[in-house]
């Protein structure tokens, strides 16, 4: 995204990346004729006032549209199974029939959650990183910040087994209603999705999936000459008196170095001090507090290709949530196969440009961890690397019986029978793919220790390396990933262009619109051609309407 809005600036970048193909969690991949989105799930901020859209539309128009998605989550848990839709008063009121004596708690939590998704829709211009601001800003957005939260504190204390309970028993009093949300981390987890719902602010991936997205990017950044370098992996950045002056990098067995003024990592925060800059950059304490941040789980990820549909199998467009809610929190988030809540969505029942005509995709996914089953059953190498063997494969084929099991016991379906193919994707697999620490999907998370804890930052102790992705924020997914790249890249045209870093500072802040930007002298032009390529199945789809045609012009 970065490399992006320089370009649309007028400045000469290198990207440089680990895999072949850009994205990280949300680069997708391609089996036999059928598509996997790899990490998206869900979008948020992606609608038409949207961060992601706001980002993208800087740049020009021609970027893959999402959709809302009306059909937003089942709850199959225990004898319940709730849809919530866009109707979001409707699981309300389905809520208060099969609950009568909560009718009033329940009614009071809706209430709740609408007041923060009212928030979240009143508080759209709030992106910009302090370290942006001058003064007035500062205090600006402070008395900004103060109303947006206010929906949100009387809710922050309750978190963990004890609190979230306590919280939810402000409005419930039935054993099952307090099973049914009893599975979040913190009290705010179970009433921003309902907030989200209210304001519409669920969608679905652009037709072909979430890595259009980054193809998108890529071809932006392409126009404008600027170099992307794939399977390029980082050794070191040089220093010369303490200012950062290049990037070395080995690709295909090869050293290389790229010379830089500015240089902005979009990385595992760990890896940049402690492998990227030389040893002592970084003060101990900063180490220490970046090893005890809480982060996000990884996951283990089964991508199936069927040689049916989804919705014969009963899917829907929605993400399917089965858990047995009896068990506490742990249990249903711990990684084991037996009891963690588990995920499953069907692609292409949302988009059927990722599987053949009259077959289906199906993810299924549960929280996971590196070190379950001694490290997935590898072993560490000389340089610290997992090596996968016979042991790694035994191991995640182990753990995906026992979830296609659950799976076909839970909704009374015949599923092994109907598989073409099967990715299994383990902590191990993440972490490879992406560089991040023991493959966490989402960095460090939001929470009171974190933000004590100074866990996310962009300025590093190098003034012209900044820090950028989903470690440069508490959180994770598309939007804060945006939300890091336009900050990053105003960290550096602070320094170096008054006026670009003005004019994309009004255009966060909502001072701006694309048009204005578009007349700006400070932006390179940008045809908006970008020509999305065809899926797998799209192709095959062609090749036939070209055969059919051939066919009917010889009779």
């Amino acid at each position: 995204m970065s490399a992006a809005l320089f370009g649309r600036l007028g400045y000469s970048v290198c990207v440089l990346e680990m895999d072949a193909r850009p994205g990280g969690y949300i680069a997708g991949f391609n089996r036999l004729d059928y598509r996997f989105d790899s990490a998206i799930h869900w979008l948020n901020q992606c609608g038409k006032n949207g961060l992601v859209t706001q980002a993208f539309s800087f740049i020009g128009n021609d970027f893959p549209k999402a959709a809302v998605q009306h059909k937003i989550r089942r709850y199959h848990v225990n004898e319940y199974d709730y849809l919530v839709t866009t109707d979001v008063d409707a699981f309300k009121r389905q809520l208060q029939q099969d609950f009568p004596e909560d009718y009033n708690g329940i009614e009071r939590f809706f209430r709740d959650a609408r007041r923060i998704g009212t928030s979240f829709e009143n508080f759209r211009f709030i992106n910009r990183n302090m370290s942006t601001m001058n003064i007035w800003e500062k205090m600006k957005r402070g008395i900004q910040m103060l109303r947006f939260v206010i929906p949100f504190i009387p809710h922050v204390r309750f978190s963990g087994e004890e609190g979230v309970k306590k919280g939810l028993k402000r409005y419930f009093t039935h054993p099952k209603l307090l099973e049914l949300f009893g599975s979040e981390p913190d009290l705010l987890s179970c009433l921003i999705p309902i907030a989200w719902t209210y304001i519409q602010d669920y969608q679905t991936p652009p037709p072909g999936g979430s890595q259009t997205f980054a193809e998108w990017l890529e071809y932006v950044s392409r126009t404008y000459q600027n170099d992307i370098r794939f399977k390029s992996r980082v050794s070191r950045i040089s220093i010369e008196n303490g200012v950062a002056t290049g990037v070395e990098y080995e690709n295909r067995g090869q050293l290389y170095k790229v010379e830089g003024k500015y240089i902005i990592a979009a990385c595992d925060v760990k890896n940049l001090y402690e492998k990227y800059l030389p040893q002592g950059i970084a003060h101990p304490d900063l180490l220490k507090r970046l090893d005890n941040a809480e982060l996000y789980a990884s996951a283990f990820t089964l991508s199936l290709a069927l040689d049916c549909t989804g919705e014969e199998l009963g899917f829907g467009e929605e993400i399917l949530y089965i858990a047995d809610a009896t068990l506490n929190r742990n249990k249903l988030g711990n990684g084991d196969p037996e009891t963690s809540g588990i995920h499953v969505i069907s692609g292409s029942v949302r988009d059927k440009s990722l599987a053949p005509e009259g077959k289906g995709t199906l993810t299924i996914f549960i929280p996971s961890f590196i070190e379950q089953y001694e490290n997935w059953g590898t072993t560490l190498d000389a340089k610290g690397n997992y090596k996968r063997g016979t042991d790694y494969k035994d191991t995640k084929q182990k753990v995906a019986d026992i979830l296609i099991e659950r799976l076909e016991r839970e909704l009374n379906i015949d599923l092994r029978s109907h598989i073409v193919y099967l990715d299994i994707a383990t902590p191990i697999t993440h972490q490879r793919y992406t560089g991040n620490r023991n493959g966490t999907m989402m960095g460090a998370r939001p929470g009171k220790s974190n933000m004590q804890a100074k866990v996310a930052h962009y300025k590093t102790p190098v003034s012209n390396v900044f820090l950028s992705g989903h470690w440069a924020e508490l959180g994770g997914g598309i939007p804060v990933a945006v939300r890091a790249a336009m900050n990053s890249t105003l960290l550096v045209l602070k320094k170096e262009n008054k006026l670009a870093f003005r004019l994309l500072a009004d255009y966060m802040d909502g001072k701006l619109t694309a048009d204005s930007v578009n007349q700006s002298t400070l932006v390179r032009p940008y045809a908006n051609d970008w020509q999305q390529k065809p899926t797998p199945a799209e192709k095959v789809q062609r090749k036939k309407q070209q055969v059919n045609t051939s066919d009917q012009v010889e009779n």
